[in-house]
């Protein structure tokens, strides 16, 4: 894919806040600090689009980004340990179901989930609930510069097992050495047909 712009569009809490449906969407949704900003900034080749940081929970609205001027990535807040106040953390939920269930112009969803992690239930709860969306989903496992090569296999049969996914249904990806752009690229193509 060659990216020829990538430009910040809105935030958004509710739907009366979100752009016009005039785009095809990709969401992004995981774990807190699991790299969805990363993986966005990767993909599109630009350090800086989506806002990263170290500290769990930056990420507290739906942040749309438009692409080439034909499709959307939005990325949404992160769930799970990030250290925000609860009254915040509770509005996170609704905010992410409302979109993923209201938003028409929704084409796929790219979960992501840390190598290194086990998933537990709120993962297989989300996977369980996408299927149920009827919304094509790209599993993305990220950070594997961060584990030997060796714990590879044993990892992602780990994670497999807990999320009843079959193995060749991830996409291994490094923000850092950028392994796995072009899976996620035709992942991504395969949910829309883009020039």
């Amino acid at each position: 894919m060659i990216i020829k712009s990538a430009e910040y569009i809105t935030s958004a809490v509710k739907p009366s806040q979100y752009p016009p449906a005039d785009f095809p969407e990709i969401a992004f949704v995981g774990r807190s600090n699991v790299g969805k900003s990363s993986l966005i900034n990767t993909l599109v080749n630009r350090k800086r689009l989506a806002k990263t940081s170290s500290t769990p929970g930056r990420t507290q609205l739906v942040n749309f980004f438009l692409i080439n001027n034909a499709f959307s990535f939005v990325d949404l807040p992160g769930y799970g340990y990030a250290r925000v106040p609860a009254q915040v953390k509770k509005k996170w939920a609704p905010m992410v179901e409302k979109y993923l269930t209201s938003r028409s112009s929704l084409s796929c969803i790219i979960f992501i989930i840390d190598i290194r992690r086990t998933p537990g239930p709120e993962e297989i709860n989300l996977k369980n609930w996408f299927s149920q969306l009827k919304i094509p989903v790209i599993l993305v496992l990220t950070k594997v510069d961060k584990l030997k090569k060796s714990k590879y296999k044993q990892q992602i049969a780990l994670i497999t097992k807990n999320l009843s996914a079959d193995p060749n249904d991830f996409i291994l990806f490094s923000a850092k050495s950028k392994k796995g752009i072009n899976a996620v690229w035709d992942a991504i193509g395969n949910c829309f047909h883009t020039d």
